[in-house]
């Protein structure tokens, strides 16, 4: 009972940082790229990138690890498999972000000034991303009501 609590209190606290870090991320890559802005934006990934962990580690615990509704009511769920191909598509939009941005730290370490060209094209992809978030939450509100089962 405890352990349920606990997985479920830690979802839904990734889903705040998350969706808070995407959208951070987004408006200080989408605005005036000052090098306030860029370690703005890269604190913002470092929290998407956590929630990211809590949220895939929480939810697989959750559906797969017996704690919940059970793995059958999961697979049979349509909304289930909405949400998971909304993850998916946040996933692979993340690739290409993820691998700039990492681009860009190792540069900062270095003492170098990185190529932020790219960045609005990367606050354009998280502000998609926060709106998939979104998305997400309405399926999850949707499977918790009982949506979605045969």
């Amino acid at each position: 009972m405890i352990l349920r609590w606990l997985m479920a209190a830690v979802h839904l606290i990734a889903l705040g940082v998350g969706l808070g870090s995407v959208w951070v991320r987004g408006r200080a890559l989408g605005g005036p790229l000052d090098d306030g802005a860029v370690r703005r934006a890269l604190a913002a990934d470092t929290g998407w990138g956590i929630a990211a962990l809590l949220w895939i580690s929480t939810g697989l615990i959750r559906a797969f690890g017996g704690l919940e509704k059970g793995t059958q009511y999961y697979l049979q769920n349509h909304v289930f498999w909405a949400k998971m191909v909304l993850l998916l598509v946040i996933l692979v939009l993340e690739v290409w972000p993820m691998v700039t941005l990492i681009r860009w730290r190792i540069q900062i370490a270095r003492g170098q000034r990185p190529d932020t060209s790219l960045a609005p094209a990367i606050a354009r992809i998280s502000l998609v991303q926060a709106v998939l978030v979104v998305l997400m939450v309405l399926a999850a509100t949707a499977m918790a009501r009982g949506i979605g089962g045969r």
